[in-house]
């Protein structure tokens, strides 16, 4: 064990925040006002998305989830800060409850356009919020490996981070509609596994090739190895609502990398399951959360969620302390205690039947524990 190089695991986390008018707590185009003042700070930290009311951060490359931890919660911070002094207030879920993405300003930039032009109405009615997960790796050709192996963990992590049960003012009843939301994209999901990074870079450049797409970004798995990269990138999940949810989350996809890396130097692997199968486990995670249940390829039976994150928990335990992420680790249980983002917005809803409530409750956890 102790010829591993845990410190090979980079993070790097992204997230999508919404930008909110404060009196009518719908969405609000800003203008890319709090994209320009924050670049003054945080330089290209902050970024524009399509849709003029999302605003999108990233960290630097953080050792550890603790620098992880520091680096979210000063872009929240900042973020948070540069909105209220422009008279917007900032949010973090997968889907704005109530805001209907027909009235909302798409960002004046060719890229834009052109997927606008391309996608149509799929484009322009994907006002979703996302976190992504960047995993370094060693090299490409064992990021395709972990890539192959880790896409059984996608739903057991992502049932952690549902966080976008209302749709256009609607109850969908799942706890994350915004993978329904996205999935009108191409090459969106689950993806197949590569048996080389050869072949899957062979399979990029067939589409660029034949103009499915102009470049390997427009693959839109629920994970993928970074085209230029040695990351792998998890793209599965709602943006949490807290940071503490996110690091968590981060946590366990690094940890589950760290762990197939370990099986592979004892010439061990993890079974590779179908797409087909996952996918069934990505449903079941997008429409109940922490409270249904997933497969057990392995026993071939229903076993409660929790209990297959708990087992989860256990296969990455040997890897957490090298890692130094136990902490951060812990926290899942406090998630599955006090319940998704999701739990936690139809709790406001329940007691509220009010969705401008659940709009405040979500502005109110934005720095919660930053």
């Amino acid at each position: 064990m102790s010829n591993i190089s845990y410190n090979q695991f980079t993070l790097g986390i992204e997230e999508e925040y919404m930008v909110i008018d404060p009196v009518t707590r719908e969405l609000k185009s800003h203008e890319q006002k709090i994209v320009t003042e924050g670049q003054k700070v945080i330089k290209d930290k902050v970024k524009a998305e399509m849709h003029q009311a999302v605003v999108e951060v990233g960290t630097d490359i953080c050792a550890n989830v603790d620098e992880a931890y520091k680096d979210v919660a000063q872009l929240r911070n900042t973020i948070a800060g540069i909105a209220g002094d422009l008279g917007y207030h900032i949010g973090a879920a997968g889907t704005h409850p109530f805001s209907h993405w027909e009235s909302q300003l798409i960002t004046d930039h060719v890229r834009y356009s052109e997927l606008v032009n391309e996608l149509q109405e799929a484009a322009r009615s994907n006002l979703i919020f996302g976190l992504h997960v960047h995993v370094g790796m060693e090299s490409r050709e064992m990021a395709n490996h972990i890539a192959n192996s880790t896409r059984y963990f996608l739903p057991h992590i992502y049932a952690l981070s549902v966080n976008s049960p209302f749709w256009e003012g609607r109850q969908t009843g799942y706890k994350s509609f915004r993978t329904r939301v996205f999935d009108k994209f191409p090459r969106t999901g689950i993806p197949e596994t590569f048996d080389t990074i050869e072949d899957y870079d062979n399979y990029i450049k067939l589409l660029v090739k034949t103009n499915c797409i102009d470049n390997a970004k427009k693959i839109w798995w629920d994970l993928r190895v970074h085209p230029f990269f040695n990351t792998v990138e998890f793209r599965i999940c709602d943006v949490p609502m807290t940071v503490s949810d996110t690091i968590a989350i981060a946590a366990l996809f690094q940890g589950v990398c760290a762990k197939i890396y370990k099986l592979r130097t004892q010439n061990l692997n993890f079974i590779q399951y179908s797409r087909s199968l996952i996918n069934e486990n990505k449903w079941r995670a997008s429409r109940y959360g922490l409270d249904g249940r997933l497969i057990d390829f392995g026993k071939e039976e229903e076993v409660n969620t929790r209990v297959l994150i708990n087992e989860l928990l256990d296969f990455i335990d040997d890897v957490v302390d090298p890692l130094g992420s136990r902490h951060a680790v812990n926290y899942v249980s406090k998630i599955m205690e006090h319940g998704t983002g999701a739990d936690r917005q139809l709790a406001v809803y329940e007691q509220s039947k009010n969705l401008v409530s659940v709009v405040d409750y979500i502005h109110s956890q934005f720095l919660a524990d930053t």
